[in-house]
């Protein structure tokens, strides 16, 4: 039975994600933006509940990245396409460039399945911040974006070339408390708690940015010592 327990899960998270669709495409922010969340949780847990478990098998694997490609994909994918055909004046055409989310997601997806350099680090940017991300501007900021398309227009190539980028991310997986072995989690941790206390709900979006921030600057320190 037990060997079942990770992949109900996932299908929570397949559940929660289909309904920030639904949410996202009714222009209802918030609840897609809780929707996303949610999706978020479950997909944390079927992964810890099959660690814990030991209950690894090929069929979780590929339903986790169906879940996720829904969740994380299709989700953004829809809410981009939601605030774009918002915004006054725009051509009937430009709210598909919101697809680009979920076409650059299944991208990333799969080739995270096949990469093995990343098992215990991210090469491009995860599809679950992506999505938290676009859930977290649309909740906070929507006025702000359907007045200025071309904000939308220029986050959703940035963000559709991050997803597939030869760009190292840090995971927030951590093997022991220590400071020395997780510095760039801790100081990550320090950045959301500060940006949790003084932005509340408006703090998400912001902290992907910060996540991405630190993460490059990571990334040139290692590669110049």
């Amino acid at each position: 039975m037990k060997k079942h327990i990770p992949n109900f899960i996932t299908s929570l998270n397949l559940f929660t994600g289909c309904v920030a669709v639904l949410l996202a495409f009714r222009g209802d922010y918030q609840g897609a933006f809780i929707a996303i969340l949610v999706a978020a949780v479950f997909d944390f847990l079927d992964g810890f509940a099959a660690r814990l478990l030991k209950a690894y098998s090929a069929m979780g694997k590929e339903l986790d990245s169906l879940a996720d490609m829904i969740s994380f994909g299709l989700a953004p994918g829809m809410i981009v396409y939601s605030l774009l055909s918002s915004t006054a004046g725009q051509s009937e055409w430009l709210p598909y460039l919101g697809f680009l989310i979920p076409v650059f997601s299944g991208l990333r997806l799969a080739k995270f399945n096949i990469d093995d350099r990343q098992t215990s680090s991210f090469i491009g940017m995860p599809t679950p911040a992506n999505a938290i991300f676009w859930a977290g501007m649309a909740f906070s900021f929507s006025p702000f974006l359907t007045e200025n398309a071309w904000v939308l227009i220029v986050l959703t190539v940035l963000f559709s070339y991050l997803l597939v980028a030869e760009l190292p991310m840090f995971a927030l997986k951590v093997k022991s408390l220590k400071w020395k072995e997780n510095q760039i989690q801790y100081i990550f941790l320090i950045g959301c708690i500060l940006m949790l206390a003084f932005l509340q709900l408006s703090a998400f979006a912001p902290i992907i940015g910060w996540y991405i921030l630190l993460s490059i600057i990571t990334s040139i320190f290692r590669n110049n010592p």
